[in-house]
C-alpha cells in the first residue's frame, strides 16, 4: 500500500475517532451516546489495524465495539423497562 493511501486511512480513522468521541458526548439521548461510542472502538479498532496490532485490534473489536456496546444498550432497555412501571 502506497505512503499517501496508509496517510489518508490513518486521517480517516483518527478523525472518526475524534468525530464520534465528541458525539458520543453532546448526543443527547442515551442511546444515540452508546452507538456513537461503540462507532468510537470500531474506529479504534481499524486504527490498530493499520498500525500492526491485530492482537489488539480483535480485543478492541470485541470488547470495546461490541461487548460494551451491547451491555449499555441492555442497561439502557431494562433501567427505561423500570421507569416505565
Amino acid at each position: 500500500m502506497s505512503n499517501i493511501a496508509l496517510w489518508i486511512l490513518n486521517t480517516f480513522c483518527i478523525l472518526g475517532i475524534i468525530v464520534s468521541g465528541v458525539l458520543s458526548a453532546t448526543f443527547k439521548k442515551p442511546l444515540s451516546s452508546v452507538l456513537a461510542l461503540g462507532a468510537c472502538g470500531g474506529f479504534m479498532s481499524l486504527e490498530f489495524i493499520l498500525l500492526h496490532a491485530p492482537d489488539v485490534a480483535i480485543a478492541e473489536a470485541a470488547v470495546g465495539a461490541v461487548l460494551s456496546t451491547v451491555l449499555f444498550v441492555i442497561a439502557l432497555k431494562k433501567a427505561y423497562k423500570e421507569e416505565e412501571k
